[in-house]
């Protein structure tokens, strides 16, 4: 849980355009202190104070993001893969591999913390919209539905929108399923049904992108079109994506160049938003240019959910840690995750604070 000089962790999660976040783990164990300052100018490099655990004093600098111009128009949030029913972290099929990290016994289910703490804060923003990408389950059972739809339904009513994520049609489940358009003050969202039923990858079908440009050549604003699914870009630097491939863990190679020419021909759509890879990132589309993002998984580290702030000038992305005790403690334990398998899980699911917090221009 440090590094390799055993000092603290200082993770800068979050900035806005007048606030950041940090989040600063103690050596050698889970306790995760959170520093907010708020009232901060935009668009301004700040050099930041943080009194560490041993009584230290640290600085930082951070730039807070731009303010869009135009009027604050709506505010919503997303999550995605909350895996309600899942009992085992970090766990790859039935490989011993790991660290797995699974509750205390006797201890609430972890699904049931962290996304209970999503929605707490995500009820204090007030949201217009809350829009969960996929993967609500482990295995789309109905016990799984029913505690997702009380952490989330029971707070938001008709202002919650669900797609279903490969995790929740393995055996050929039909709820969640279906595309849906959004209309919201400001900005519509596309949330495309990106599942093969039975299957880990995803599509996005002819008739979708029909669909699609049907919606975005109408649409009098932006729009952002949402999926479980991560998109395949020709040329990214990440080996597995280096080839076109049947099996791309994500939307297959045909259908994200379907997505992106939809894109290229719509210039009402302005992004493309998914999950699935439990990781943040955001890459540029070949031909429209627009950013594909990935938010990283609700249910352990880091755990986060997104908000979106749309303004006339552009749409304000802002990736918050859920930072309860009980959540940062149990996301903080699965910082490690997949070491068996070589791979930096804390690096790759936080990314860089530019694949977290920024702003999508709203004409292009």
């Amino acid at each position: 849980m440090t590094d390799p000089g055993g000092n603290p962790i200082i993770d800068v999660t979050t900035v806005t355009d007048t606030a950041v976040v940090v989040h600063v783990t103690t050596p050698g164990t889970f306790d995760v202190e959170v520093h907010r300052f708020d009232g901060l100018t935009p668009d301004t490099e700040h050099r930041l104070e943080i009194r560490l655990p041993a009584g230290i004093v640290t600085s930082i600098e951070v730039r807070t993001l731009p303010r869009p111009g135009g009027d604050l128009a709506s505010v919503l949030a997303t999550v995605n893969d909350v895996h309600f029913g899942e009992m085992a972290a970090g766990q790859v099929d039935d490989l011993e591999m790991g660290p797995i990290r699974r509750a205390e016994p006797g201890a609430e289910p972890y699904p049931e913390v962290m996304n209970r703490g999503a929605a707490h804060e995500i009820s204090a923003i007030d949201p217009v919209a809350v829009i969960v990408k996929g993967d609500l389950s482990l295995d789309g059972r109905p016990e799984e539905f029913a505690a997702f739809e009380r952490c989330y339904r029971d707070p938001f009513g008709d202002r919650l929108h669900v797609v279903r994520g490969n995790h929740d049609g393995y055996r050929l489940q039909v709820e969640y399923a279906g595309d849906q358009r959004i209309d919201l003050p400001g900005v519509t969202v596309a949330l495309l049904d990106t599942v093969i039923p039975g299957a880990t990858t995803g599509d996005v079908t002819v008739r979708q992108v029909e669909w699609l440009d049907d919606l975005a050549s109408a649409s009098t604003q932006p729009v952002i079109v949402m999926g479980h699914h991560q998109q395949w870009i020709a040329g990214a630097s990440d080996p597995t994506e280096a080839k076109r491939s049947d099996d791309y863990f994500g939307l297959h190679p045909d259908a994200s160049d379907r997505l992106d020419e939809a894109c290229a021909r719509n210039r009402s759509i302005v992004a493309y938003t998914s999950g699935h890879t439990h990781r943040h990132r955001v890459r540029p589309m070949t031909s429209s240019g627009i950013p594909s993002v990935e938010i990283g998984c609700t249910k352990d580290f880091p755990g986060t959910w997104a908000e979106y702030r749309v303004c006339g000038d552009g749409i304000m992305q802002i990736v918050h840690r859920v930072s309860s005790p009980e959540a940062l403690a149990w996301s903080e334990s699965c910082r490690g995750l997949y070491a068996d398998f070589d791979i930096d899980y804390a690096s790759y699911a936080l990314g860089t604070l530019a694949d977290r917090c920024f702003i999508i221009p709203t004409t292009r």
